[in-house]
């Protein structure tokens, strides 16, 4: 007697359009004609199929949560449980993680650019209701958003090495200078502000927006990305030309030791309240978020995305992802740490 349609396993079980998700299932060897694969009722385009699995890219939905996620073949049909996330905006250009307000909990994104290049509107608001506003123009090709112990807003500018100071209502003021390729931005418990240069330098600034060289790493072929993690220990990727890059851990006293490595183009990084740390890169040949437990022993992809920059995680226990053209929210219930 054949054995009825049943899905094993879909890894990993949340994503966002254009992710690849492979749905293991068995049954199917005895059934006859196509065999499909749907979410939500829309149908996946398959990368590859097989009597027991098969790859698939998520088609866009249009709504975030749980949906359900079908294999077709013949008369039989299963389905098992996926978490989905919304595009929240499109025409962006993000180069590292968005970043939310501590104060009302709105998120703010860039259109950074290409390098030189001026664009009307260059780091949008995103109100808790959904609502895109325009915030700034001031800065050019901004880079990393980072909020200090105070609340302000900080912006890196990789054009003239700046951070700027933003007012509520998006007038800028340069901060700090003088800060070679500035990308990366993060602030530590002490409420002191940790830039990186994308040459190799990470500067420690203090209140006043003066810069010191605090470490050096191996310069970045994009961005420095920086956070903090509960350890208080300065957590930083930034892609190389190798395929199998390392996420570094500074100590206080700004020495280096890599905390995981085998991560292939790591950019955007945050950590949750448990002290997971969460980074947008590549495992083992596949792209989305990839979990990484305190310990830095294990890694599991855990969001199946293409072509993200980084992440935040918002009031409400979202995780926000940014690619490099949108902004996408999806509703884990994770929460971040304080100064995310």
């Amino acid at each position: 007697m054949t054995a009825p349609l049943e899905i094993n396993r879909i890894d990993p079980p949340v994503g966002i359009a254009g992710g690849e998700v492979a749905v293991t299932y068995s049954g199917a060897e005895g059934v006859s004609g196509e065999l499909v694969v749907m979410f939500d009722e829309k149908p996946a385009h398959v990368i590859a199929l097989g009597r027991r699995r098969a790859l698939v890219s998520i088609p866009e939905i249009g709504r975030e949560g749980r949906i359900d996620v079908a294999v077709v073949a013949g008369n039989q049909r299963a389905a098992a449980d996926f978490s989905i996330g919304r595009r929240l905006a499109g025409g962006l250009h993000p180069v590292t993680n968005p970043a939310f307000d501590p104060n009302d909990g709105s998120l703010y994104v860039t259109r950074s650019g290409s390098r030189g290049e001026h664009v009307p509107v260059s780091i949008f608001r995103i109100g808790r209701g959904g609502t895109v506003e325009d915030f700034s123009s001031e800065v050019m090709n901004p880079t990393s958003i980072a909020f200090g112990r105070t609340g302000r807003m900080f912006v890196t500018s990789r054009l003239d090495g700046t951070v700027y100071r933003a007012t509520v209502d998006g007038e800028m003021a340069a901060f700090a200078t003088d800060l070679g390729v500035a990308t990366g931005l993060a602030f530590n418990q002490a409420g002191d502000m940790f830039v990186g240069d994308r040459g190799g330098v990470i500067f420690r600034v203090n209140e006043i927006g003066e810069a010191k060289p605090w470490a050096q790493r191996e310069p970045s072929v994009s961005a420095y990305h920086l956070a903090f993690g509960p350890d208080e220990a300065l957590y930083v990727t930034g892609p190389t030309v190798s395929s199998f890059d390392s996420v570094t851990r500074f100590d206080a006293a700004g020495r280096a030791h890599a905390f995981y490595h085998g991560l292939g183009r790591p950019q955007g990084l945050a950590f949750d309240r448990n002290g997971n740390l969460y980074v947008a890169a590549s495992l083992r040949g596949r792209r989305g978020i990839v979990r990484i437990s305190p310990d830095g022993a294990d890694a599991q992809l855990i969001v199946a995305a293409l072509n993200l920059v980084g992440l935040a995680f918002g009031p409400q226990g979202q995780m926000v992802l940014a690619t490099n053209d949108a902004v996408y929210s999806l509703p884990l219930g994770i929460r971040g740490t304080l100064l995310d």
